[in-house]
């Protein structure tokens, strides 16, 4: 069983119709149980900025996001088959509808939980075999590629060695980390294999294969 996180930005970045057509039929031709957590991308941000604005609370700008993964996540369980349209809140609802249809689509769950870490306490709640990142990045990187022209790509490392690089990225001016940081914590908790890669319902379809793509996360 694998449990997949699928950027909003990258499922829903341009509103094109057909790329989430294309995802949902990678996701519809693999066989074995799938656990899939989607983000909000950029209309969860918009949302947020506008209440942010008008002086929402942090705490209340989560719960908008929130609120927006979860209808972003309704409209792909709309085009995977045998996967309810309901959408879980939390993890004990999600792993009863996949126990019984072998798919399951959520998104975010609670204040302050990005949906990458939601995916990794779902991969660990369901002691899962893998956690596919489909995000914006193609990889791990020694440093931010956008500001650092001599950042490596690391096609293995620990999860010990994600959260060092990570920790490091997240500090940085204007930064940010191809996974946040309390998600590497639980990567690196669990000690869950995960994968991070280019998110493309191709690239999507060689990940769930098991073929070479990407960063790889080990123990």
């Amino acid at each position: 069983m694998k449990v997949i996180a699928l950027g909003g930005s990258v499922l829903f970045g341009d509103f094109d119709t057909d790329t989430l057509k294309k995802f949902a039929e990678v996701i519809n031709q693999y066989s074995g149980k799938l656990a899939i957590v989607v983000g909000g991308g950029r209309v969860a941000r918009k949302y947020i900025e506008s209440a942010r604005s008008l002086g929402a609370d942090e705490v209340t700008c989560d719960m908008i996001g929130i609120a927006v993964t979860r209808i972003n996540a309704s409209i792909l369980a709309v085009a995977v088959e045998n996967c309810p349209v309901m959408v879980p809140e939390d993890f004990v609802t999600a792993k009863e509808i996949l126990e019984r249809y072998g798919r399951v689509i959520m998104g975010g769950t609670f204040p302050g939980h990005t949906t990458d870490a939601v995916s990794a306490l779902l991969a660990e709640f369901l002691k899962a075999d893998e956690l596919l990142i489909a995000t914006s990045a193609d990889g791990v990187y020694t440093k931010d590629p956008r500001f650092h022209r001599d950042a490596e790509k690391i096609e293995k490392l620990t999860s010990d060695e994600l959260v060092e690089i990570v920790s490091v990225n997240s500090t940085e001016a204007g930064g940010s980390s191809v996974v946040d940081l309390l998600a590497s914590k639980i990567i690196q908790r669990s000690r869950i294999r995960t994968r991070i890669f280019y998110g493309t319902p191709e690239n999507l379809r060689k990940a769930l294969n098991g073929e070479k793509i990407g960063s790889i996360v080990v123990s």
